[in-house]
């Protein structure tokens, strides 16, 4: 498994993993939940890829490979224009971690995490975000998250192997959620 920084070659990848996991997330759910900021269009990754952060495992066949999962983290100004993200960051004066609060100039957005499910449970999320903690390292504090009270595996994953900080619990559109912080420092 290769992790590594995506390129604007793994545009139609990426697009195609996001569009099945989003569809998974909507069809799994009870009622049809609008993500609000959590699918990008072609416009977004590109802006992703050249301006903040999108790392993706990459299984080898050949002389391609398959994007089998990716993770996404970027400054708040490219996240603030979707209204879940704004709620988030007016949480932020509220919270501190490790002795030092978190605002807007010492952390950024992390997530959407997606990982094809027949590669799930092989230590390809643990690998994600720890590249990505390394490439977020230099610019940033702290690497925020929300996750829904009802995904309870996601919420696992990130409290358990991701070891983040539940700092909040919210509601937004109907939806409750977990927000969530890891030290990236």
């Amino acid at each position: 498994m290769n992790i590594r920084l995506a390129h604007p070659g793994d545009l139609n990848q990426l697009q195609q993993l996001e569009q099945t996991y989003l569809n998974d997330e909507l069809s799994g759910s009870e009622q049809s939940y609008g993500l609000d900021g959590q699918a990008f269009g072609l416009a977004e990754l590109e802006q992703l890829i050249a301006e903040h952060w999108i790392v993706v495992a990459e299984e080898e066949h050949g002389e391609k490979g398959e994007i089998v999962g990716y993770v996404i983290a970027g400054g708040w100004p490219f996240f603030e224009s979707w209204p879940v993200y704004r709620n988030v960051l007016r949480r932020l004066g509220d919270f501190s971690v490790n002795g030092s609060k978190i605002t807007k100039v010492n952390s950024c957005q992390y997530g959407p995490i997606w990982i094809k499910k027949s590669c799930r449970g092989q230590g390809i999320f643990e690998a994600l975000v720890n590249y990505l903690k390394l490439q977020v390292q230099p610019k940033y504090q702290f690497m925020l998250t929300f996750i829904a009270e009802d995904n309870l595996a996601s919420f696992s994953a990130h409290t358990n192997k991701a070891s983040m900080q539940v700092l909040d619990f919210f509601t937004f559109d109907d939806r409750d959620y977990y927000l969530l912080a890891l030290a990236a420092k």
